[in-house]
């Protein structure tokens, strides 16, 4: 049903796909059958540069097109994306490893970036205050930045880049996209359907590769600002890098999200909302939680109510329409995710569902899901971003104990609280350390005309993705005094 990718990963660079000069990087293997999809290049700064220099190129005359213009092309780009929605959810599950039904969840969101960008004349305007001294007048109007690089994550191809690419182009900016180079094919189809827009040359560059393009794009002095979602230890390298090199950067980072269960939550919906959270996308979002918090009297059942919905889940290729969940991304990452499962069993943990023993899945890297209870409270791994379908529950015997947990802990993401209680909700969302909030929502993900938060070690930046944020991050505010002397009209 669904076209296996080329094997050929190439550049766009100034409108024309380009055969890559860098050496070869990873393998690149469909996650769910270990078939061998390409190889990915490791990228070079003379790749990166010659992306750059394309966007830079493109700039002036992108700019000088009016906004109510540029977004033409987002009009028609939406209408492109709809028309090939499968081919491009089909793409993702075969490249990431997630369901169909999450990978067209991942393109909805994205395409509603798309849709939210295309009110840039009025997201981008300024202010106006006459007479701000006797025949003074003065205004603020924003501007584009320039060359802005955009380096998305493997666990969402498609909706990250759209997090970015659409509001940065509709400000007035020219973009280089360097996709993950876990997931490289589904960032190649969206650029090649950009260009059945008709957008002009150079104003979308991508370009290939690992570590090397990612500092390229960090040192290029023609590269004004960078978006970037990842994990911290890396958003906080791209972070200082990019910084340092005088550029505007935005970076997400990790998480290890926690949910608080209070004794009056519903048992059949907060169960079920929460297994989708933690086992959606196998635990590859950063969103998904991590750390249940039972308070009070609501351990006597959420742990067992949890481990029944896990063991019930489906685990298979996302292809396949029966599949509820599906692998991680690599043999590496699975390895990895089962060695932690193992080290909370060794703290102490009892594996309520033991994800790591997966009959009949002899292909693709794939773990089950886990739910671990009663990991203790100095284990590290309280501290440890999984990114797997790894579910802890510990306990607490208040909601102010949960959110001290909550505030202990190096991210701020996201939390959320289930409870039929408006008053204790209230308290948690004033007081919680995290930057997305959900009351009996397990994935509290903003729409597209919000921002998308994080505090902590979960964000490096001032300005986050989406909505207004993204305008006041891709455009420079310049402020215009002016005065008009009578004396100086009469001599016209």
């Amino acid at each position: 049903m669904y076209n296996r990718p080329s094997s050929q990963v190439r550049n766009f660079i100034g409108g024309r796909w380009l055969a890559t000069t860098s050496s070869a990087g990873i393998e690149l293997v469909n996650p769910a059958t270990g078939e061998l999809l390409g190889n990915a290049p490791s990228g070079s700064a003379d790749e990166v540069d010659a992306a750059v220099r394309a966007a830079r190129a493109a700039f002036p005359a992108w700019r000088a097109t009016p906004p109510g213009d540029r977004i033409q092309f987002l009009f028609k780009l939406k209408n492109i994306l709809e028309d090939h929605f499968e081919d491009l959810a089909g793409l993702i599950t075969i490249e990431n490893g997630k369901t169909l039904a999450e990978s067209r969840a991942e393109l909805r969101r994205g395409i509603e970036n798309v849709e939210v960008a295309c009110g840039i004349p009025i997201l981008m305007q300024g202010y106006t205050l006459e007479d701000v001294a006797p025949g003074i007048d003065e205004s603020m109007v924003r501007q584009p930045l320039g060359v802005c690089a955009v380096i998305t994550p493997f666990n969402f191809p498609l909706m990250i880049p759209l997090w970015f690419l659409p509001y940065a182009i509709a400000c007035g900016n020219t973009v280089v996209l360097k996709p993950s180079d876990r997931v490289p094919f589904s960032a190649a189809l969206l650029v090649d359907l950009l260009q059945e827009t008709g957008l002009p040359a150079g104003v979308v560059n991508l370009v290939n590769g690992g570590k090397p393009a990612v500092d390229a794009l960090l040192d290029h002095p023609l590269v004004r600002a960078v978006s970037f979602v990842g994990s911290s230890p890396v958003a906080r390298y791209v972070y200082a890098r990019g910084s340092s090199s005088g550029k505007r950067v935005q970076c997400q980072g990790g998480a290890k999200n926690h949910v608080v269960v209070l004794p009056d939550a519903d048992p059949e919906t907060t169960t079920r909302i929460i297994a989708d959270s933690a086992f959606g996308c196998a635990g590859q979002r950063c969103l998904a939680v991590s750390v249940t918090v039972a308070v009070g009297e609501a351990k006597a059942w959420f742990s067992d109510s949890i481990a029944a919905a896990a063991s019930a889940l489906k685990v298979g290729d996302g292809l396949d329409p029966t599949s509820q969940m599906g692998p991680v991304i690599t043999a590496a990452s699975r390895d990895r995710i089962v060695s932690l499962i193992g080290q909370g069993a060794r703290e102490g943990a009892k594996p309520m569902v033991d994800g790591r023993p997966l009959a009949g899945l002899p292909h693709g890297s794939f773990v089950g899901p886990t739910v671990l209870d009663g990991l203790p409270a100095d284990s590290p791994l309280l501290e440890t971003e999984i990114f797997g379908p790894v579910l802890s529950v510990v306990h607490a015997d208040s909601v102010e104990q949960a959110i001290a947990q909550i505030d202990r802990s190096p991210f701020g993401n996201a939390s959320s609280i289930f409870t039929a209680s408006g008053a204790e909700a209230r308290k948690f969302r004033s007081m919680v350390s995290t930057g997305n909030v959900g009351i009996n929502i397990g994935v509290p993900a903003p729409m597209a005309y919000f921002p998308f938060s994080g505090w902590k070690g979960s964000f490096f930046g001032v300005m986050h993705a989406q909505g207004r944020d993204a305008i006041e991050f891709y455009t420079d505010k310049k402020v215009i005094v002016e005065r008009w002397p009578r004396e100086w009209s009469r001599k016209f």
